[in-house]
């Protein structure tokens, strides 16, 4: 029998590393599980739209390129709770913690 973890999930069309590598931190510093699945060419909102309706946890981060969204489930798509087009590597890694502290309910960075 395969268990899996409660996990934030990340979906993702051909992502940008150092941007994915740090949405990846953020999450990890905030001690949270994640999973990668590359998916068909979306945009980001649609991406994470679909990752947050996935996840067990609710929460979804989808990635095009450079650009990162997060979206929670229950939230219209196209209504992403935190998105940037060309991130830094700040925005990034607070994008991935922000997406762990959602779920812990806890106040943004």
């Amino acid at each position: 029998m395969i268990i899996k973890k409660p996990s934030i999930f990340i979906y993702t069309y051909q992502p940008d590393a150092s941007t994915l590598k740090e949405v990846c931190a953020g999450i990890e510093e905030e001690g949270v599980f994640y999973e990668i699945k590359e998916m068909e060419q979306a945009s980001p909102d649609e991406l994470a739209w679909t990752a947050a309706n996935d996840s067990m946890l609710g929460s979804g981060i989808g990635m095009n390129g450079c650009s990162i969204s997060l979206q929670m489930r229950g939230i219209p798509k196209g209504h992403s709770i935190e998105g940037y087009l060309e991130p830094g590597q700040e925005q990034s890694r607070k994008l991935g913690a922000n997406s762990a502290r959602a779920i812990k309910k806890l106040p943004f960075k």
